[in-house]
């Protein structure tokens, strides 16, 4: 970690939709500490300038020209921060080259991806970089997959405090969600498609539950990928669209942690339908729904829902864990926006702050958040970005 810089945080990609709500929420919102110093930066100073009016930023906030394809731009932002908070994706057709100068310059670095095939070649490519750098990089530092890795992470914790041991089995189930997916994460999951279609190679990481645990597999994983019926719940469930990136979050979590989870853990994420036949009915339109996603013709990055609908939005989270001797403890994490935008920004934006200002002994490599930043994300994303953490057994 760089001890000195004349920026805590740059977010690149500022005139970007996402972008824009992440440089808005650390001028206007509580959550930033008050002597945090940061920058815009990106392609266009014209364009960071009138997002930095807009958005009601001061106007001695720095803006900063940096583009992807500019090696020397990136290099010249990477020597001014401490941190870089990126939100221009697909990352595998833009992360690449920042990810590298990141990890050779030993800046920090924070993403929204939700890619884990590009994620497990940035793992092998730069992990020894980064380590011998002290970059920290972390990924997925939103809706995936911070929710859904902190839920399970603050369950275990919790039963180990109870039962003096964590579940082996953790079910992840969406109860409610509210909000639109964003066009950047739409834009990512054609872009996995479409590496998949053109190198065939690529599908058995895709498919991998253990891809972003080299070196270790651990026990067969449930697919999730059609509707059930879940005994423990009397509910029907239905494949959730952000689960093939979030269990592999989760289970590299346990790897990165040393395994406190066991290594024959179990977990997998589905969205919750109905109980009885409605639900059976419910479970398979949802199914049709989900689909959408990848197809063409839906939001574009860049584009998104307005402000009125952000704040309309919501998640609602239960993780279940189950023991073999009937054991039983529910987790519940909400958060009080749309979950692809609202949520998004301030999650990325915190774990920005957590990582520079309360983190300074975790290592140099690849991270997910919730490894590197444990209960201080959870206390931060409570204490600032609408976020709740609570067991319930009811």
């Amino acid at each position: 970690m760089k001890s000195s810089a004349q920026f805590d945080v740059v977010v690149y990609g500022a005139s970007g939709f996402t972008g824009r709500l992440v440089a808005e929420y650390l001028a206007t919102r509580a959550g930033a500490p008050h002597d945090l110093k940061w920058a815009m930066a990106g392609r266009s100073l014209d364009k960071l300038a009138a997002v930095r009016d807009e958005i009601g930023a001061p106007k001695d906030i720095p803006l900063i020209a940096a583009d992807a394809a500019d090696p020397a731009s990136l290099d010249a932002m990477l020597g001014e921060t401490r941190a870089v908070v990126t939100t221009v994706g697909p990352y595998q057709l833009y992360g690449s080259e920042l990810v590298a100068a990141c990890a050779a310059s030993g800046t920090d670095y924070l993403d929204l991806c939700g890619e884990p095939v590009w994620m497990r070649q940035m793992i092998d490519k730069h992990q020894d970089t980064a380590r011998a750098s002290g970059a920290r990089i972390v990924f997925s530092c939103g809706y995936d997959s911070i929710p859904f890795e902190l839920g399970v992470f603050f369950l275990q914790d919790a039963a180990k405090k109870a039962f003096g041991a964590p579940f082996s089995r953790v079910k992840g189930r969406v109860r409610k969600m509210k909000g639109t997916f964003s066009g950047g994460t739409a834009a990512s999951m054609k872009a996995i498609f479409a590496a998949a279609a053109s190198d065939p190679t690529l599908l058995p990481m895709l498919r991998d539950p253990f891809v972003l645990t080299p070196g270790f597999a651990g026990p067969k994983q449930p697919p999730g990928n059609k509707p059930l019926f879940d005994d423990d719940l009397d509910v029907w469930l239905t494949p959730f669209v952000m689960a093939n990136i979030n269990t592999r979050n989760v289970h590299r979590s346990n790897f990165l942690l040393g395994f406190p989870y066991g290594r024959d853990f179990v977990y997998d994420e589905m969205m919750i339908a109905g109980p009885g036949d409605a639900g059976e009915e419910r479970a398979k339109a949802m199914v049709a729904a989900n689909n959408k996603m990848g197809a063409q013709g839906g939001p574009k990055p860049g584009e998104g829902p307005s402000k009125a609908e952000r704040e309309a939005g919501y998640f609602d989270l239960l993780f279940l864990g189950v023991g073999p001797d009937g054991r039983r403890m529910r987790a519940v994490v909400t958060g009080d926006r749309d979950p692809g935008y609202g949520c998004t920004s301030k999650m990325i934006a915190e774990s920005a702050i957590c990582l520079v200002r309360e983190a300074p002994e975790v290592a140099g490599g690849i991270w997910t958040p919730g490894a590197a930043l444990g209960h201080r994300l959870v206390k931060r994303l409570s204490d600032h970005a609408g976020m709740t953490f609570g067991i319930d057994n009811g």
